[in-house]
């Protein structure tokens, strides 16, 4: 549904009609997303008033999405929105790689992981505004590869594998992140201790741990929670966090020591990263299982282009911004 440009204006434009840095964007939404909520008359208020000329494309099956954001490549698209849970903005951002072309997140997922890492507004409004070149620029993150696979946010080794792989949809769509919760507390009696042997950069190292996670993003869906305090997207290095064990007290210490109230969790940092589990383990890349344990993944560097809120950046923020 392409925007009708014979729709009366209205007086009260935040942007003038014609002055958005984007003059054609692609959305594509993906309506089996956590959220139920309707985007198409508030992207029409949104992008018209800028003079943005805007369509969408609806996913049906895994796949779409991918296909999707590479057709809009071929076809010149400006920018490329996605409306979804972080799922499905990681395969629009499959189907980005090797362009200029950026990425526009609109939360619409059960989590919402990566808005929430990048200061992304849940508000649809505010988030479309930044489309509009409203306080916003474009970030360029990291981007973590397993196998023929990329991801934005991590790899889950062991128990957080196993918690993802137990959640229903039907359940995340009723009850959000409360799902995932629940789930892990059914699963905390089936948890297994395992002996992690990993290669950093050819480095080797052990462990033992429950759970084992290879981090580009150490955001938790939680704003300025993360698993460890110096996790960034656009630093270049994937993170390895071990859990040691999933009872309360340590899963609560994930919190504090990102707040730098306890002692750290075991954190590593590598441009590639091997990882075997005595036993073998289940994994998931951003959500997704893949075959167990042993797994390999490597960072690609600003990889991937996103439109984000302008804030106050750090010094690391600043060497990745443009403007749009």
């Amino acid at each position: 549904m392409t925007s009708d440009a014979s729709q009366p204006q209205s007086s009260d434009n935040a942007v003038e009609k014609g002055a958005a840095p984007y003059q054609n964007v692609l959305v594509i939404i993906n309506p089996a997303s956590g959220q139920d909520r309707p985007i198409l008359g508030t992207m029409n208020r949104a992008f018209h008033r800028a003079g943005i000329n805007w369509d969408v494309r609806i996913t049906k099956e895994a796949g779409d999405a991918r296909r999707f954001a590479h057709e809009a490549v071929a076809a010149g698209i400006d920018a490329v929105g996605v409306y979804g849970g972080d799922g499905t903005v990681m395969e629009v951002a499959n189907g980005l790689q090797g362009s200029d072309v950026p990425l526009a997140i609109f939360p619409g997922g059960t989590a919402n992981v990566m808005s929430v890492e990048l200061g992304i507004p849940n508000d649809l409004t505010e988030a479309m505004a930044l489309v509009c070149g409203q306080n916003s620029y474009v970030r360029q993150v990291d981007v973590g590869q397993v196998r023929d696979r990329y991801f934005l946010l991590r790899v889950g080794v062991g128990f957080e594998a196993d918690v993802i792989n137990k959640t229903e949809r039907e359940a995340k769509n009723r009850m959000g992140t409360l799902a995932y919760f629940l789930s892990g507390l059914q699963a905390l009696g089936e948890r297994k201790l395992a002996h992690y042997r990993m290669w950093l950069d050819d480095v080797e190292v052990e462990a033992d741990g429950v759970s084992l996670m290879i981090a580009n993003s150490g955001n938790v869906g939680l704003a300025n929670v993360a698993m460890a305090k110096n996790i960034d997207v656009s630093d270049g290095l994937l993170d390895v966090v071990i859990i040691r064990d999933t009872d309360i007290g340590s899963l609560l210490q994930v919190a504090a020591s990102a707040a730098g109230l306890s002692d750290p969790l075991p954190h590593w940092q590598a441009r590639r990263i091997i990882v075997e589990s005595d036993p073998p383990q289940h994994v998931i890349v951003d959500g997704e299982p893949i075959d167990d344990t042993p797994v390999e993944a490597t960072v690609l560097p600003r990889a991937l282009r996103i439109i984000v809120p302008r804030v106050a950046l750090n010094t690391a923020q600043a060497a990745n911004a443009e403007n749009p």
